[in-house]
């Protein structure tokens, strides 16, 4: 599978934006989909995942009640809807897929698709 990140840009404070992550090839229906994002000078982080079949979306607490993560198999396409967007979530977003539900380990997530740049302007 490869994967095309797309969908960010320039917000301002509290505002939204959707993120989508494209597959192509062949996806392993078990497989989990996440969003991780990396700001200047700090480490990759978790901000969501799902699976590809069926549903059970988890988050990072500090984006819980504010981003959804959702699928569309028709378009082979994961999206992560951000609301209520903050100065903190200024990043390099990046969509990957495992074979693990659940984690939360950049190092679990085998294949990864380039980034998308949000930036959060107040």
């Amino acid at each position: 599978v490869q994967l095309q990140a797309s969908g960010g840009g320039l917000v301002q404070t509290g505002g939204s934006l959707r993120l989508a992550c494209a597959a192509s090839g062949r996806v392993i229906t078990s497989s989990t989909f996440g969003w991780f994002r990396q700001a200047a000078g700090k480490e990759r982080e978790f901000v969501a995942g799902i699976r590809w079949t069926g549903n059970s979306p988890y988050y990072a607490d500090s984006v819980k009640g504010r981003f959804t993560i959702s699928k569309d198999h028709d378009k082979r396409t994961v999206y992560l809807q951000m609301s209520s967007l903050k100065s903190e979530d200024t990043a390099v977003y990046s969509c990957a897929t495992g074979p693990q539900w659940g984690t939360k380990r950049d190092s679990n997530f085998g294949t990864w698709g380039q980034g998308t740049q949000v930036t959060v302007s107040s």
